[in-house]
């Protein structure tokens, strides 16, 4: 071993334990490394911050600093957070509120314990639309003094802190007219995919009758079903995406979770429906087309009835084979911990 390589690894120790250690340790409720505020505004904060502490437990911590460095603001301040152990031991009602002023960046950390009531959408609307605005103007003790006026009025008037939310969910939902154009749009392809299905279907449902009804070689009839499955699988992709898209934004799938009602569930017992409705489709034909008893060719095939099915139907050919020319087949279809929550901004 070279006499060199322990002094290399206890360097690389070292430079790991000093870049683990750069975060600041935070001794007052508003630190300003980045020294944007007056020393007259710096007081006004903190007095407000730690009157707030008194009255409620709850900690809301401001940090400023030059730049993050190769760091994202989201780590920076989950680390700055976790490392002060930010809010009280069990209840985990810390905030902290940090600014990069040269990467022109904010964000708001939000403890475990007030996640429920500083939300992301919240946090990021305050970031939005209280902030933001006032940071373009270089007046960033004023976006900072009204986010921290905003958060405490949240946190102790609840009713303030509803109203607010529905704000924010009005503005996110969506215009009828717009989602009518989306249900409209997505219905054309539900349309195209259910054309496609439909004549992979019918098609399957005449094979399944050729095999019954011995017309149709065993053999040759399973390998035309597996063929015919793929544009049958393309049309239920069309009909099913749009179909699941409007689930989702309709809520559906919450309603379904919510009732204790599983996908996979859903899954199989449509599969399972699908089985006995071809089956039954299968007989009602073979009794309306008046055709004998119930009876399997595992090889051979009636020619006349191959050629007269599906050699002229113009969506579907299969050939047959004869005088040693080999067969082949053509288909063709249509289409005190954070645990990460809050939210980030920039100017």
């Amino acid at each position: 071993m070279p006499k060199s390589l322990p002094f290399i690894l206890l360097f690389l120790i070292s430079s790991l334990s000093y870049a683990q250690g750069t975060y600041p340790t935070l001794t007052e409720i508003v630190t300003d490394k980045a020294q944007i505020f007056t020393p007259s505004e710096l007081e006004e904060l903190r007095t407000k911050l730690y009157q707030f502490e008194s009255e409620t437990s709850n900690q809301l911590v401001i940090l400023t600093i030059d730049a993050l460095g190769n760091e994202t603001i989201e780590g920076y301040a989950f680390e700055v957070f976790n490392q002060n152990k930010l809010g009280q031991e069990g209840k985990d009602n810390g905030i902290l509120i940090l600014f990069s002023k040269l990467d022109r960046e904010v964000r708001i950390e939000v403890g475990y314990g007030l996640e429920s009531y500083i939300t992301d959408a919240v946090a990021s609307r305050i970031i939005r639309n209280t902030m933001i605005p006032k940071f373009k103007e270089e007046d960033y003790y004023g976006g900072l003094d009204m986010a921290t006026d905003q958060i405490i009025d949240f946190l102790k008037h609840p009713e303030a802190l509803e109203e607010f939310k529905a704000e924010i969910a009005e503005e996110e939902e969506m215009p009828w007219w717009l989602l009518g154009l989306i249900s409209l749009f997505l219905l054309m392809f539900v349309a195209a995919g259910a054309f496609v299905f439909y004549k992979g279907y019918s098609t399957l449902i005449e094979i399944l009758r050729g095999i019954f009804t011995g017309k149709l070689a065993v053999v040759r009839g399973i390998f035309m079903a597996i063929f015919m499955s793929f544009p049958m699988v393309f049309g239920l992709v069309f009909m099913g995406m749009p179909i699941f898209f409007m689930a989702m934004i309709l809520g559906f799938e919450e309603v379904l979770l919510e009732n204790g009602v599983s996908v996979w569930i859903l899954v199989l017992s449509g599969l399972l429906a699908f089985g006995v409705l071809t089956i039954i489709l299968v007989i009602l034909k073979i009794k309306r087309k008046g055709d004998e008893g119930f009876k399997l060719s595992l090889l051979k095939s009636d020619k006349a009835y191959m050629k007269k099915t599906f050699s002229s139907s113009g969506t579907h050919s299969f050939g047959s084979s004869s005088g040693g020319r080999s067969s082949s087949s053509s288909f063709s279809g249509g289409g005190g911990s954070s645990g990460g929550g809050g939210a980030s901004g920039s100017w």
